[in-house]
């Protein structure tokens, strides 16, 4: 992930981040607001280290992958839905009509019940 994305979610990521650096304070890490370089000050304050160690540790957090949270977060749905269509098969056409799978003339079965 980049950090440009972390900023865009603070909110979003601020669990994962304090997850990863428990000792950090969450009003703290909110406080910061996807400011990297404040968030870098800080983790190395935190931590008694460098500048250095401190984005090293960070590059690697960076490494991981996005929370769910934030993929699936309303700002992200249009991506979502667009990238589902790398997922129809060759040949499909997105447009068909469902009725061909033989179940739209059915009424559902209330939730949790059988029939």
């Amino acid at each position: 992930m980049q950090w440009r994305d972390v900023s865009q979610n603070w909110a979003a990521y601020t669990p994962r981040i304090l997850t990863q650096w428990p000792n950090l304070d969450e009003s703290e890490v909110l406080s910061i607001d996807g400011d990297q370089d404040a968030f870098l000050a800080y983790l190395s304050k935190s931590k008694g280290e460098d500048r250095v160690a401190a984005q090293m540790e960070l590059a690697d957090w960076l490494m991981g992958g996005e929370p769910i949270d934030v993929k699936m977060a309303e700002q992200n749905d249009n991506a979502n839905i667009t990238s589902t269509a790398a997922n129809v098969p060759a040949g499909e056409d997105v447009m068909d009509d469902d009725a061909k799978f033989g179940d739209d003339d059915k009424t559902a079965a209330p939730l949790g019940r059988a029939s």
